[in-house]
C-alpha cells in the first residue's frame, strides 16, 4: 500500500534520513508500519536536529519538498499566491499515485490538502485534526474552512476525520480519537507524593503567548507568597523566554522557577514522576499530550478549559480547571493541597484514566484505519 502524507511540519535531513518534530514523527512511524511505500509532501529546511526531533522509520520514504508559506504580511501573501499553483500540482500528483491519502490539519498545507482531496472522492483518506474541534471556539478563518470541508459529506467522501473529543451534531465521518505517548510495557507503579514538603510544579510546552507560561509562573509565585514551599520547572523554548527570564529576575524567583529548555522524552518522564502538578494554562489545544503524560505518571494537571481538556479532567475530578482569575486559581490549588486524601484520589483517577490510552491501543486503531 502506498501512503501519501500531506503536512505543514518542518522537516530536516541528516545522513540521508528525514526527521521532524518528535511527537508527530513518533505517531507517524506507527502509521508507516502498515504501508509498503510512503510519500511525504512537506517543507524541508536546513535545520539542526536536536532533542525535540526524531527520524522516520521506514525503508521506502519518498520526500517531496514544498515551501512553507503563510499570509501574515502583504509580502508573504504575494509570495504565497505565486507558490500555490505549483504546490497544489505537487499535491495532486502525490495523491494520484497513492492508495491512501493522509492529511495533517490544521495548517496551511492541510488547507491545500483539503481542497485537492476533493478530486479523489473514491480514494480512502484520513485526516488528523490535531487542533481544537470545538465548533464554538474562536479560530482563524483557515482553520474554520478546513473544519467545514472535512465535515461536509457532500464535498469530502471516503474520509475518516480524527478529532479530539466528542462533539454534538458531528457528521458520521468525524471520529473521536486520542494521542498516546507510552506503551503498555512502560507502566510502572505510582508512589504517592506527600504534600507536606516542597510542592513541585511543571510547565511543558512552547514558550509562547498561546501557551501562557507566564501565568504558570505567576500561579507558583502567588503560592510562595502564601507561605508554600514551591518550585516550578519550565520545559520548552520559544519567543517568551526573554520575558520569563526578566520576570524571574525582577521578582527574585531564581530559586523557585527554573528554565530547563527543550529536553527528551526520558527527561520529561522523570520530571513528571517527581512533580505534584503539571500546569497548562493554554489558550488553545487539541489533545494536550503533556496533560495525558503527566496523568500517566501521577502528576496532576492544572489546565485551562479549552477543547477536550474538561473531558480529560472529568470536569475537575482528575485535576484542576483554571478560571484565569489568579486569586481564584491559586485558592483552588491551595485548597486541594490542604486535603491530601482528595489529592491522592484525584491522582489515582487520573492515572487509571490516562493508562487506557497506550501506544498499543493507538497502534491497533491506526491499523484498522489504514487497512479498511
Amino acid at each position: 500500500m502506498k501512503l501519501a502524507i500531506i503536512t505543514h511540519v518542518i522537516h530536516g535531513k541528516e545522513s540521508g534520513h528525514y526527521f521532524g518534530y518528535e511527537p508527530y514523527v513518533r505517531e507517524m512511524n506507527l502509521w508507516l508500519k502498515f504501508v509498503s511505500d510512503v510519500t511525504i509532501v512537506a517543507p524541508l529546511e536546513n535545520i539542526q536536529r536536536n532533542s525535540i526531533h526524531d527520524f522516520y522509520q521506514h525503508h521506502a520514504i519518498h520526500f517531496t519538498a514544498v515551501p512553507a508559506f503563510h499570509f501574515i504580511t502583504p509580502g508573504s501573501r504575494l509570495k504565497a499566491l505565486w507558490q500555490l499553483p505549483k504546490i497544489m500540482v505537487t499535491l495532486y500528483k502525490a495523491m494520484a499515485q497513492a492508495d491512501h491519502i493522509h492529511l495533517r490539519c490544521p495548517g496551511n498545507m492541510g488547507l491545500l490538502g483539503c481542497l485537492v482531496q476533493l478530486f479523489f472522492p473514491s480514494k480512502p483518506k484520513t485526516a488528523k485534526y490535531a487542533g481544537n474541534w470545538d465548533p464554538n471556539a474562536r479560530q482563524p478563518l483557515s482553520y474554520r474552512l478546513q473544519k467545514w470541508i472535512l465535515s461536509n459529506p457532500f464535498l469530502t467522501k471516503n474520509m475518516q476525520v480524527l478529532v479530539y473529543g466528542e462533539w454534538e451534531n458531528s457528521t458520521q465521518n468525524i471520529k473521536p480519537f486520542f494521542t498516546a505517548s507510552y506503551f503498555e510495557k512502560d507502566k510502572e507503579p505510582i508512589s504517592p507524593k506527600s504534600l507536606t514538603g516542597k510542592l513541585r510544579f511543571l510547565f511543558v510546552g512552547t514558550l509562547s503567548n498561546g501557551k501562557q507560561p507566564l501565568y504558570a509562573v505567576r500561579l507558583v509565585e502567588s503560592l510562595q507568597k502564601k507561605g508554600y514551599e514551591v518550585s516550578l520547572e519550565v520545559y520548552g523554548e520559544g519567543a517568551e523566554r526573554n520575558q520569563l527570564e526578566a520576570y524571574i529576575a525582577a521578582n527574585n524567583l531564581e530559586n523557585v522557577v527554573f528554565l530547563k529548555g527543550n529536553q527528551n522524552q526520558q527527561t520529561l518522564k522523570e520530571a513528571y514522576q517527581k512533580s505534584h502538578f503539571v500546569i497548562l494554562p493554554s489558550l488553545s489545544e487539541g489533545w494536550p499530550k503533556v496533560i495525558a503524560e503527566g496523568m500517566f505518571w501521577g502528576c496532576l494537571p492544572i489546565a485551562s478549559k479549552v477543547s477536550c481538556v474538561p473531558f480529560m479532567l472529568d470536569y475537575g475530578n482528575r485535576g484542576i480547571i483554571l478560571d484565569f482569575n489568579l486569586d481564584t486559581d491559586v485558592n483552588q490549588i491551595a485548597a486541594l493541597c490542604s486535603e491530601p486524601n482528595l489529592y491522592q484520589s484525584k491522582v489515582r483517577h487520573a492515572v487509571d484514566w490516562s493508562r487506557q490510552y497506550t501506544m498499543d491501543v493507538f497502534e491497533e486503531q491506526i491499523k484498522q484505519l489504514v487497512q479498511q
